[in-house]
C-alpha cells in the first residue's frame, strides 16, 4: 500500500495534524525531536514562525528545500 499525505494542519506550537490518502488521521507533537536534535539546521526549526511553514510535496511534508522531512510511515504510525 503506498501512503501519502493529503493534508496536514498546523495546530500550534508544534503540532502538526496529518490526514493520510487511505483516510488515517495523526497528530504530531514535534517539541522533543526539535529541543533533542544535534544538528543547527533541524533547531532552527523550534523558531515556530519557520516550523509552521512547511507545505506537502509529492505527498510528503518538506521544510524549505527538504531541510527537514520525516519518513512518512512514521509519521502515519503516529511518531517521529
Amino acid at each position: 500500500m503506498v501512503v501519502a499525505i493529503d493534508k496536514a494542519v498546523y495546530l500550534g506550537g508544534y503540532r502538526i495534524k496529518f490526514d493520510f490518502s487511505e483516510r488515517v488521521s495523526q497528530t504530531i507533537e514535534a517539541e522533543n525531536f526539535l529541543k533533542s536534535a544535534k544538528n543547527s539546521m533541524t533547531k532552527m526549526y523550534l523558531d515556530k514562525n519557520i516550523f509552521q511553514g512547511f507545505r506537502i510535496e509529492y505527498g510528503d511534508i518538506v521544510w524549505n528545500d527538504y531541510e527537514m522531512c520525516f519518513p512518512i510511515w512514521d509519521l502515519h504510525e503516529g511518531k517521529i
